[in-house]
């Protein structure tokens, strides 16, 4: 193996584990301060005003569609 690309292998390694440290610190600071209730709990009130804006703009995409039909 080429000096280059023991190298380029060495430097991969070291950025996947800071990324890996990353992540990990990441999911600690998660897992110190918010329940899993709370955390269940705010995916699931953002899940419901997504499913309303999407019923809102296929109604009114309906609407739409039918007021251009009549004329």
């Amino acid at each position: 193996m080429p000096v280059n690309q023991k190298l380029n292998h060495q430097k991969n390694k070291i950025d996947m584990k800071k990324n890996n440290g990353n992540l990990l610190a990441f999911l600690f600071v998660i897992i110190t301060t918010m329940s899993s209730c709370e955390a269940i709990g705010g995916i699931f009130k953002a899940g419901v005003w997504v499913g309303v804006l999407v019923v809102v703009l296929v109604v009114g995409i309906i609407l739409w569609l039918v007021g251009k039909s009549r004329k």
